[in-house]
């Protein structure tokens, strides 16, 4: 797996016209072969993309991604790229900051709902760890932003309401398999717009 970081001056967000989640979300697989076919996306194969909106300033933006394979050298920004070593992943307990998209299903009308309240949130994350290969502490899990994006998926396409809050805590590895998968393919939904990328420091 490889680690890029996209820098952006803010006369490149200008010429790249970002301006929503969705223009983000084509700027960074703009930088990447697409290798799946019409099939593989419809079964929802991974893409093999992962990326996290850093933020920024008035000097400009930051964006994180984690990815199978080397990216396309782009018109606009400045990438560092770094080759993630296998003992990245041998640790038993990491920091981490994470942006998830909260959602549970009801059980009687199985339509998929959007947890809002710092609580629901924190209680469903710690509840989804196990299936993801870790635990997490539940003394030292902090729910930060809490926000709501709308977008266009295209020009004149349907309009997606995405709810997203940023996490951040302590993991302890319960199932490094599990684990392993969870790193290289993100965790929850919304990955196609910044969501699910495990950002991990080793303790």
């Amino acid at each position: 797996m490889i680690a890029i970081a996209l820098h952006l001056s803010r006369a490149d967000v200008k010429a790249l016209k970002i301006t929503d989640a969705y223009s983000l979300h084509r700027v960074v697989y703009d930088l990447f072969d697409d290798v799946r076919s019409m099939e593989e996306k419809s079964t929802s194969v991974p893409s093999g993309i992962l990326y996290a909106d850093k933020g920024g300033d008035f000097h400009g933006r930051k964006i994180l991604m984690l990815s199978n394979r080397q990216p396309n050298i782009p018109e606009h920004g400045e990438l560092s790229i770094k080759k993630i070593s296998d003992s990245f992943l041998d640790y038993e307990h990491y920091r981490f900051e994470v942006v998830m998209n909260p959602t549970k299903r009801e059980n009687q009308s199985r339509k998929i709902i959007a947890l809002k309240t710092r609580e629901t949130i924190a209680d469903w994350f710690i509840e989804k760890a196990a299936p993801w290969g870790f635990a997490v502490s539940p003394e030292h899990l902090e729910v930060r932003e809490i926000e709501v994006k709308r977008f266009e998926k295209k020009k004149g396409g349907q309009t997606v309401t995405q709810g997203q809050a940023k996490l951040t805590g302590r993991l302890t590895v319960t199932d490094k398999i599990k684990f392993v998968q969870s790193f290289q393919n993100g965790i929850g939904r919304g990955k196609a717009f910044g969501c699910g990328l495990l950002q991990i420091v080793p303790l």
